[in-house]
């Protein structure tokens, strides 16, 4: 099939650090290539892949400080990807509602893969506003805000099976991974490993819509915790490592996660997660196999008790099983060949 891929322009694509769409992006576009299939990605100018790239600029909208608005730059990508839909037989969104009102009115089969928060009172008004124009969840939760779009399917986040693996290192720590804001908790994952006993380290990123929270908040936690050691941000050829020596990850959220990559990216190195059951989190962890769902942080210090009796070599076959980019990739081809077959017959109907 020829497929355009449609990435966020904040990160490249892969991102640098941390970056969870353009990450997925990635993961999938070059499973894609690798199955057979014409693959052009349209994303910033410093992306590296496999695929035919199509810049929209030159650079990763986060690198270049001198962008005052971004949205002018979107309505530009859109433009510019309606002006090339006659060369692809499915166009794959990663960027929201920026495409809805353009793509919905041609013909071209399009899909678009929303991988944020639903749940503010204005996404539903723009969302529903388009309520019959395909679309794909990352989990079932996802959906709850907004339950009578067009969900064409659920395809939970996969990624490359070599990208991490399990190394041999001594755990040692639990481990923090992701970016520092409230509803990530780290608040949380200090005052968990410290009733534990545990060592904690934070591989996190802070944003700059974070800092004074970063330095308000979580400083002071830092620096008034011994046990507790700040990273910073780390990227793909750093985690296997610090994922491999933690014994478990901690992801103890405040919010409704759509996804949560790092839970899979744990996995992949063969670390159990304590996560708080909020959003994807029952579709992602298996209980008592990769790790423990819990409602407060005195279950999260008891499941810390219960993580050496898992079997760190069966979390990382259920990410084999369950989290791998060809997975992804197949389910999205599922969805392409579905959209496209009416394409097709719409098209013999005009010809014959």
């Amino acid at each position: 099939m020829r497929i355009a891929q449609i990435s966020p322009l904040f990160e490249a694509v892969p991102p640098k650090l941390y970056g969870g769409t353009e990450r997925v992006v990635y993961s999938l576009t070059e499973e894609l290539v690798a199955m057979g299939h014409d693959v052009t990605l349209f994303a910033s100018g410093d992306s590296i892949t496999s695929a035919t790239l199509a810049p929209m600029r030159d650079q990763a909208l986060r690198l270049d400080p001198s962008v005052k608005d971004w949205v002018a730059i979107y309505n530009r990508m859109v433009e510019m990807i309606f002006r090339r839909k006659d060369e692809f037989d499915v166009l794959h969104f990663h960027i929201d509602y920026f495409p809805l009102a353009l793509f919905s009115r041609q013909k071209v089969p399009f899909l678009t893969t929303l991988h944020g928060r639903l749940d503010l009172p204005e996404f539903v008004e723009t969302y529903m506003t388009f309520a019959d124009t395909p679309f794909v969840s990352i989990s079932d939760s996802q959906r709850r805000p907004i339950p009578d779009l067009n969900w064409v399917r659920t395809v939970l986040h996969g990624m490359p099976a070599n990208l991490l693996t399990p190394q041999p290192v001594k755990q040692e720590y639990a481990a923090f991974l992701g970016r520092i804001s409230p509803e990530k908790g780290v608040d949380r994952a200090i005052r968990i490993a410290g009733k534990a006993g545990l060592k904690l380290k934070i591989a996190a990123k802070v944003d700059n819509a974070d800092k004074e929270y970063y330095d308000s908040q979580i400083k002071p936690l830092i620096r008034d915790n011994p046990n507790v050691e700040f990273i910073g941000e780390i990227n793909d050829a750093q985690k296997p490592a610090f994922l491999s020596g933690a014994q478990t990850l901690l992801f103890p959220i405040d919010w409704p996660e759509p996804f949560g990559l790092v839970m899979i990216e744990a996995m992949a190195c063969g670390t159990p997660v304590i996560a708080f059951n909020c959003g994807s989190v029952p579709e992602v962890i298996d209980p008592g196999v990769t790790g423990f769902i819990v409602n407060d942080i005195d279950q999260a210090v008891a499941a810390v008790d219960k993580i050496p009796l898992l079997d760190r070599a069966r979390v990382r076959a259920t990410f084999d099983r369950r989290f791998t980019a060809r997975r992804m990739a197949e389910d999205y081809v599922d969805v392409y060949e579905s959209l496209a077959r009416p394409a097709a017959r719409r098209l013999h109907a005009v010809t014959a």
